[in-house]
């Protein structure tokens, strides 16, 4: 697959994670007037799949700034600590897309992919 449709595969998985997370956000914060961080995580604990499906995600969380963080620093990538912020103002559904975008925009300045 070329570098360029890896970037518009990238992107539009970003702007996906953006879209469906940030969708039930809303619905969340419609449904108890506000956001809260406690009601939010009591939320992602509330039953056993919740809790399986949080459990999981935090797992990738952690994978992904461990190898981002390294990969960024291989590659001269600035500025990692701004993905750490998007992950958790935002979404990792965001978050892990864009640093992929960013890091194939790199792999090509770099000369290192096509």
């Amino acid at each position: 697959m070329a570098s360029s449709n890896r970037q518009l595969f990238y992107g539009v998985t970003a702007l996906i994670g953006v879209v469906v997370t940030w969708y039930f956000n809303i619905q969340f914060m419609i449904e108890t007037g506000g956001f809260s961080l406690g009601e939010f995580i009591a939320a992602t604990n509330a039953n056993a799949a919740a809790t399986s499906i949080s459990n999981d995600l935090l797992v990738v969380v952690v994978t992904f700034f461990f190898w981002s963080f390294l990969e960024a620093k291989r590659l001269g990538m600035r500025h990692w600590w701004a993905y750490v912020i998007l992950t958790f103002s935002i979404a990792i559904a965001f978050a892990c897309p864009l640093f992929m975008l960013m890091r194939e925009r790199k792999l090509v300045a770099l000369g290192q992919v096509d």
